[in-house]
This record gives structure tokens, C-alpha cells and sequence, in this order.
């Protein structure tokens, strides 16, 4: 089954895959993409150089993966970060 993303839901995406501590989990809760399809995505819409860096960044980043993780419960969001109103996860 093929997703049809929106420019708005491609671009809250990708800003969530680049995101240390939103688990590949939360992104397919929220949009329905496996992680394969998350890789698939950013390849598709970034650059190159911008994907191989982003890739190199979330290789084996335990916290990209719920599973991986040492914590359960809480998040860190820093005092500066603005909030995300379009993000379905956190309304709930």
C-alpha cells in the first residue's frame, strides 16, 4: 500500500527524522512509514550530501529506536524549542 503524503506531512517528517530523540516509533504511529520508508523519503527529497549526512548521523543512534533506548518515559525539549502544532502525537 502506497502512503500519499502531503508537502506539509513530507516536510513534518523529514523535520522529525532529523529530530535526536523522535523515534522512528513515533513517525510511523503518527504517519504510518516503516523506517525503511522514512530512509526511502529523506533519500527521495534531499540532497545527496544532505541524506549521506543524516544517515551517518542516525546509523545506530540508540535513540532513534524505542527499543534501543535507556529511558522510557519523558522527553528533553529544550527551553528555546518552539512548540509544534502540528504534531498529532502531542496533542493526545
Amino acid at each position: 500500500m502506497k502512503i500519499e503524503l502531503s508537502d506539509l506531512d513530507k516536510d513534518r517528517i523529514i523535520e522529525m527524522a532529523w529530530e535526536d530523540r523522535t523515534t522512528f516509533d513515533a513517525i510511523r504511529v503518527q504517519f504510518g512509514l516503516k523506517e525503511q520508508e522514512v530512509i526511502d523519503l529523506m533519500r527521495i527529497e534531499m540532497k545527496p550530501s544532505s541524506f549521506k549526512m543524516w544517515r551517518e548521523r542516525v546509523q545506530g543512534r540508540k535513540t532513534k529506536h524505542e527499543k534501543l533506548r535507556s529511558f522510557s518515559e519523558g522527553r528533553f525539549k529544550c527551553s528555546r524549542q518552539r512548540q509544534i502544532n502540528s504534531n498529532k502525537i502531542s496533542k493526545r
